[in-house]
């Protein structure tokens, strides 16, 4: 049906009808979608969790799109998500990835003497966990999480290194979006998990730093 709205942003052609069964792969695109669009702030952490409960379930694309409906194209964010990002870098500048960075499913740090900082505060977040492959000597590894990011440390092989990990305040009812791994070995240095930092403003009024949980998406 001509100027339906299909799950990945797209229009269905007269070859979709909307009554049309849906497969894993509909589904697994409305989920992506509606990831990001929570990555935005277009969705509430509320809103998140129900769309993706329906989508999950769903049978038709009809359902999967009426999901989507009220969201714009994921391309028009200009994001895309990559499966696996490396990163080699040997006594250097600082290692970034701060702002609206797009998550991707693997990041492998290969890093000696420098400073590496994953900000999860503003991030996309189009799949529910990300596999961080950590190759790394010296220095400090931070991570700066937000409600819904939960970041797993089990996997990580210490040697002289010493791990900080403060967790995000949340709501109880927060729904885990994104769940970080950090496998490998970190030989030196520390490894910082913590919450983003309060501002002066905020300090003032003794808030908590970032936006409300809901703002979050």
């Amino acid at each position: 049906m001509s100027g339906e709205i299909a799950p990945a942003g797209k229009s269905v052609g007269t070859g979709s009808p909307p009554g049309l069964r849906a497969s894993h792969a509909d589904r697994d695109r409305v989920v992506d979608v509606l990831r990001i669009a929570a990555g935005d702030g277009l969705l509430t952490a509320d809103e998140l969790d129900e769309r993706l409960e329906v989508a999950l379930s769903a049978r038709t694309l009809g359902e999967l799109a009426a999901l989507t409906g009220d969201l714009p194209p994921v391309g028009a964010a200009g994001a895309e998500a990559k499966d696996t990002v490396r990163i080699e870098q040997v006594h250097s500048g600082a290692v970034e990835r701060v702002g609206r960075w797009v998550v991707p499913r693997r990041l492998e740090l290969a890093v000696t003497f420098c400073e590496v900082t994953l900000d999860f505060t503003e991030a996309v977040i189009t799949h529910d966990t990300l596999r961080v492959d950590v190759g790394m000597v010296g220095k400090t590894l931070t991570l700066v999480t937000r409600p819904g990011v939960v970041v797993d440390t089990d996997g990580l092989r210490l040697v002289h290194c010493r791990i900080g990990h403060h967790r995000t305040p949340a709501r109880p009812d927060t729904p885990v979006v994104l769940r970080v791994e950090l496998v490998g070995e970190k030989v030196h240095g520390r490894v910082v998990v913590r919450p983003p930092r309060r501002t002066f403003g905020q300090w003032l009024l003794r808030r908590p730093a970032g936006p409300s949980p809901a703002e979050y998406g």
